[in-house]
């Protein structure tokens, strides 16, 4: 099962590689005049994952496992992180991504940290309140918003 699990990822991985490397071959993998080119940096990254996919894939060919991938008992922490995770990517769509935020830390330390109300208030409050003042306001980069923002304005 390991192995399998080990091949597949190398395979979709290398898959991904190349379609990077392919879209970076696109937008030009050279130096210009000011500088590197669109795909340069995008190009050299896919062949280090390359790389990296066909030694996964070579390590896992030398060892034959018939363990489990995941036990139940690992995969309890990974679904703990995962499914909050994807909520919040769901929830962003429809409350847009301070809002998103705000609900995703609280749920999170209330309920994995098991933090006190009053940091876990403050905490989800403060931060997507900084990081909206920090990408609208100083950077001007608009960010997902939803209806909070729109009937505050922005």
């Amino acid at each position: 099962m390991v192995r399998t699990a080990d091949l597949t990822t190398a395979l979709v991985l290398l898959a991904g590689g190349v379609l990077v490397i392919w879209d970076s071959l696109r937008l030009g993998i050279g130096w210009g005049t000011d500088g590197p080119q669109s795909g340069f940096f995008p190009f050299w990254l896919a062949v280090l994952l390359i790389v990296s996919c066909v030694a996964i894939a070579v390590q896992a060919r030398r060892k034959a496992s018939r363990a489990p991938f995941v036990t139940r008992a690992q995969l309890k922490p990974v679904l703990t992180t995962l499914l909050p995770s994807a909520g919040f990517v769901v929830l962003t769509q429809f409350v847009g991504l301070y809002v998103a935020t705000a609900i995703f830390m609280g749920f999170y330390m209330r309920w994995i940290g098991r933090y006190a109300w009053v940091a876990v208030v403050l905490l989800s409050v403060l931060f997507p309140v900084l990081t909206f003042l920090v990408f609208e306001r100083w950077f001007l980069v608009p960010m997902p918003k939803g209806p909070l923002e729109a009937w505050l304005g922005y």
